[in-house]
Formats: structure tokens, sequence, C-alpha cells
């Protein structure tokens, strides 16, 4: 993705009102947001790829690492063709602050102690990211729909191949 736009969620938004008048978002881009915002990126930098960085605290799963600035997180995603195909960040990684975020989000504890124990060993400061491949096969290929480049694609009425 070499040369697309690396754009903060507060700009996105400025963008987006600018743009196309949009003043409903607040902690999350919706679809049609994001295929506005890579139309955008296409325009101004010849791709239709867009990094989007510091989504709300509140938005991104509790094991997101917190930002420089209150609120925000050291989250990303990576908009393709109007399509969210990468999300990550860096990660929490002392065993209070997955306590204290796990407790921050509603979340009993005792579903992830042994998660929560190996912490006790120590962890250094880490990243990670998750890929939607078949979301990138399916944008890389044109396909119409990402269950044509999914093997054993599922939905709510198929749960098996």
């Amino acid at each position: 993705m070499m040369g697309a736009p690396v754009w903060s969620f507060h700009d996105c938004l400025a963008r987006l009102k600018v743009a196309h008048g949009r003043d409903d978002l607040f902690d999350d881009l919706d679809g049609e947001a994001e295929r506005q915002l890579c139309a955008l990126a296409e325009k101004e930098a010849g791709i239709p790829a867009v990094f989007v960085l510091g989504y709300p605290q509140s938005s991104r799963p509790f094991y997101t690492h917190p930002g420089e600035v209150a609120g925000v997180s050291a989250g990303f995603d990576l908009l393709f063709r109007g399509v969210e195909i990468t999300s990550g960040g860096q990660r929490l990684h002392t065993r209070d602050a997955l306590e204290s975020a796990l407790t921050g989000k509603g979340i009993d504890l005792g579903g992830f102690e042994t998660h929560l124990k190996m912490y006790e060993l120590g962890m250094p400061p880490h990243g990670g990211l998750a890929i939607g491949l078949e979301r990138l096969t399916a944008l890389i290929l044109g396909l119409t729909n990402v269950r044509e480049a999914t093997m054993y694609p599922r939905d709510r009425n198929r749960l098996s191949p």
C-alpha cells in the first residue's frame, strides 16, 4: 500500500463532513464511510486505500493499548477499495493493564485467567493485526461477493462445508 494516505480518525470525520455532509459518526466508521474515504484517498493520492489511525479507545478491543492522546487508541485500520481489510495496533502487555481494560468493558476476568497468567512471566511491548485474506482476495480479483474467495463460505444458512 505504498503511497496510501495516513489519516487520523478525527481527520476522517472532518473529511466526511466536508465532502459528504456526514456528521452521524462518532466512534467508528460504517461501510458507507469506508467507501467514501477510499474514494477521497483515490482522488487525492491516486490509490483507493487509506490507513486510519487513532480510533476512539471505546470502539477498539479491550487489549488495544491507549494512544498518546486521552481516549484515543494506538490502533489502526487499513481500508482498501471501500472495505476494511486489516485492523491492528499496539497491544496491552501487563496483567494489570489487561485486567483494568477487561473490567472497564464489563468482561468477567474468570474466563481470561489462563491468558492473564502468562503475563505474570513478562510480556514485551508488542502489536498485532488481523487481515481479512478472503476480503483482500475478493477485492484484488474484482469478485462481487467475498464467498467467491472463500473455500468454505459460512453464513447464517450454511455452517458446514
